[in-house]
């Protein structure tokens, strides 16, 4: 059995869970409203306070879906209630990030500075000139523009120069060392 699938999730007060055919998942709670349509196999029941995943068979393809089922229905349940949110450093001599409205402008030691729009359902907030904080319900939204927001400059292994997530550690490594 699957130990994460077979564990219940809990819903919290302030927290509607809604379950529709096709297993459409719909969460309601106090930071708002997300919806899924998770796989048809699995068997989503909403118990009380709590909902239980089961699955019909011990196939390879049940198996792994049975705790990925669970877990999306977690993090739904966390985004409502908590929400999400990524750090990012900008590292670098001249590095800066700034924001206005919903334009996230970076300057990353091109040519020109790079400007980013908030997704829907995302926002993103910068800390001082060096650190932005990616916030948002959606686990897979606010991974997926953090995500975006570090390939515009990744950091390098030399010097550590460019936009990595502040629990990230960069493999350092040595320079060239001249002739004697």
């Amino acid at each position: 059995m699957s130990r994460i699938g077979r564990m219940p999730i809990a819903v919290p007060a302030g927290v509607t869970v809604e379950i529709a055919e096709n297993n459409k998942v719909t969460v309601k709670g106090p930071k708002g409203t997300l919806e899924r349509v998770l796989p048809a196999e699995m068997e989503i029941k909403l118990e009380g306070a709590e909902v239980l995943v089961t699955r019909p068979n011990d196939l390879k393809k049940m198996k792994s879906l049975h705790g990925l089922t669970r877990t999306l229905i977690h993090n739904m349940v966390v985004g409502v209630t908590e929400g999400f949110q990524k750090k990012l450093e900008v590292n670098g001599v001249g590095y800066r990030a700034a924001k206005s409205g919903k334009k996230l402008t970076l300057n990353l030691g091109y040519s020109h500075p790079v400007e980013m729009e908030d997704p829907e359902g995302i926002e993103s907030v910068v800390e001082g000139q060096n650190v932005i904080i990616v916030k948002g319900i959606d686990k897979e939204k606010v991974g997926q523009f953090a995500a975006e927001i570090r390939d515009k400059r990744r950091p390098e292994p030399y010097k550590g120069k460019g936009i990595k997530y502040a629990d990230e550690t960069i493999r350092r490594k040595v320079g060239k060392t001249g002739k004697k």
